[in-house]
């Protein structure tokens, strides 16, 4: 394994983490890749699941060498149905909280995150006085938080954030998709504007650990990827430990199999990581597909089209936690008024209005 040191620490982090995101409802099976993460060298996990069970893994998994690992717990995701939910409520969070290190059998964790600020009148909330920002900081002083952070997908958040001068490390997105120079605009933020980003955050010695390194599984399928071809794990993941401050990648495993293929790249030649074939795509590899490039802004609706899309394929690839972000959107797909704005406009040519009817009738809205 490969380990890289956080700036604002003695800590070394392994570039391959675990993202929980997938793990299996079986708790026996997820207590399994865990330690097998483990016992390979992984010491960065992020324990932010879909489903309440994997949770119950950790405890057993770390047991006995909780100095072995590093974690990263998010205040902001709930369980108290037995699935993902999203709250700043900080009751809530209070619960959930104690509920969490009791469970991972834990007294402190190393990564305290603020979970998922993707809107500036969400992070006025968390910042507010006596707000989820004020407790994870007195968390912090009571040493049960020793590193604060924050998981987010939009540039200007992060910005706000790191500002703060509180940061040491955040969670983002960052795969070939969302930043391919000559794509347009990925994700949230444009290439150099994300690119900038990356950049000052190595000078301000904040990290990165990645999620998403396959665009949800989209890169992997060449039928699904926006480039129209295929790129291998260890390429995506290469790709994302070469952008400047990232400590580590954080693929979703659903499988010791999964696993195996993301350890992969700690043996990988150099010619596996190689990803410069990404310098042959144009944009109209991705002709009829929606890159989320925002050029259908602004909706007359005022409906967020990109995200709206994200979400769904994130969700059709398997994501479980996609449902939950697209849900606490504003407005839906089900809120399309038909009236031809996105199509006229649309670089790609995607047929918006009867994908967004699609996209209303899966996820129920």
């Amino acid at each position: 394994m490969e380990y890289r040191k956080l700036p604002c620490g003695d800590e070394k982090i392994s570039v391959i983490g675990l993202g929980s995101g997938s793990l299996p409802e079986d708790i026996e099976k997820s207590e399994e890749i865990i330690s097998a993460a483990i016992d390979s060298g992984v010491n960065f996990f992020d324990m932010a699941t879909a489903i309440k069970p994997p949770l119950y893994a950790f405890k057993k998994a770390f047991e006995g060498r909780r100095d072995k690992v590093l974690t990263q717990v998010h205040f902001g995701a709930v369980y108290g149905d037995g699935k993902y939910g999203w709250t700043q409520d900080l009751g809530k969070i209070k619960e959930q909280a104690a509920w969490n290190f009791e469970t991972f059998g834990i007294d402190y964790t190393d990564f305290g995150f603020l979970h998922c600020i993707d809107t500036h009148e969400d992070l006025d909330r968390s910042l507010a006085p006596g707000g989820v920002w004020d407790y994870m900081k007195s968390l912090k002083a009571e040493g049960k938080i020793r590193h604060l952070g924050f998981s987010s997908h939009e540039p200007g958040i992060a910005r706000r954030l790191i500002e703060t001068g509180l940061v040491d490390l955040f969670m983002f997105s960052i795969n070939p998709a969302y930043d391919y120079q000559k794509g347009g605009e990925h994700a949230r933020g444009g290439v150099a504007e994300r690119m900038e980003l990356y950049r000052d955050c190595e000078k301000a010695g904040v990290g990165i650990s990645v999620m998403k390194p396959f665009a949800g599984g989209q890169l992997l399928d060449g039928k699904t990827s926006i480039f129209g071809r295929a790129l291998t794990h260890t390429q995506c993941i290469q790709y994302a430990l070469d952008k400047p401050a990232v400590m580590t990648v954080l693929p979703g495993v659903r499988s010791l199999e999964d696993l195996q293929v993301a350890l992969h790249y700690v043996s990988a030649t150099p010619d596996e990581r190689d990803y410069s074939v990404i310098g042959e795509f144009t944009p109209k590899s991705a002709e009829g597909v929606c890159v989320y490039c925002n050029h259908c802004q602004p909706c007359p609706a005022g409906l967020n089209v990109a995200l709206i899309n994200k979400y769904y394929d994130l969700a059709q690839a398997g994501d479980e936690l996609a449902k939950g972000h697209y849900e606490k959107l504003d407005l839906h797909a089900s809120d399309c008024l038909k009236c031809g704005h996105c199509e006229s406009r649309c670089p790609f040519h995607v047929k918006q209005e009867a994908r967004l009817e699609e996209i209303a009738a899966y996820f129920g809205r």
